[in-house]
């Protein structure tokens, strides 16, 4: 059982997002909030398997609130969707960058809301390579951030090539098929990097390859 807990200041938004989830036998809502630390709360409470967390709440944010949760050592097994309205927006990448595990646009389709949160209880990020280059180009164009392309020391050229697929947001199986690998062989190395570079999931991978300058397909259409 997926075990989720929901994080928003509209009382509609959460009890939409409960019957849909609920609609499902693998998920259950152990807990709600309508703030960022009363949501912090309800997590060190109830250890969820996931965390649909509003970005922009009245008092402490879920931008605060998701740094909290990801930076308190009991919560290590805890993933983070953050959810917007819109899918360039700021506050997404830096939710990201705090170690949030992706994003969820408000008005997903049912189906795929389930199908997310299986997604990132399995521990994969949850970034679609459109919503990654939105999102990243919007970003890039008013936040100048430091490369620290020292954190790659210790990748290989073939880690470094499959990190930058990682951060075109290219699936294993995209990324086997753009470096002549098997896909097989593409989930090795992601699961490989991600021991090195100490990253919780694909989406942190996403913000080390935008920040070190490796972004595969980022700039194509």
């Amino acid at each position: 059982m997926i075990r989720v807990v929901l994080v928003d200041d509209q009382q509609l938004v959460r009890a939409g997002f409960r019957a849909l989830l609920e609609r499902s036998d693998d998920i259950a809502v152990v807990g709600e909030a309508a703030d960022g630390a009363a949501g912090v709360d309800v997590v060190v409470a109830e250890r969820p398997d996931v965390v649909l967390m509003d970005i922009r709440m009245p008092g402490l944010d879920g931008l605060e609130a998701t740094r909290r949760i990801v930076g308190d050592e009991r919560l290590r097994g805890v993933k983070v969707v953050v959810l917007t309205t819109f899918d360039a927006d700021e506050y997404v990448f830096e939710a990201i960058r705090l170690g949030a595990s992706g994003f969820l646009l408000k008005d997903t389709a049912p189906d795929d809301l389930r199908a997310a949160v299986r997604v990132v209880a399995a521990g994969d990020g949850l970034l679609s390579p459109k919503v990654t280059r939105r999102v990243m180009q919007a970003i890039s164009v008013s936040a100048a951030l430091p490369t620290g392309v020292e954190r790659l020391d210790h990748l290989t050229d073939r880690e470094r090539e499959v990190l930058g697929e990682v951060g075109a947001g290219r699936s294993n199986d995209e990324i086997a098929q753009a470096l002549h690998m098997s896909p097989a062989t593409a989930r090795t190395h992601v699961s490989r990097i991600l021991t090195k570079l100490h990253a919780r999931d694909r989406s942190q991978l996403v913000v080390i390859a935008y920040e070190t300058g490796l972004r595969g397909g980022l700039s194509s259409p």
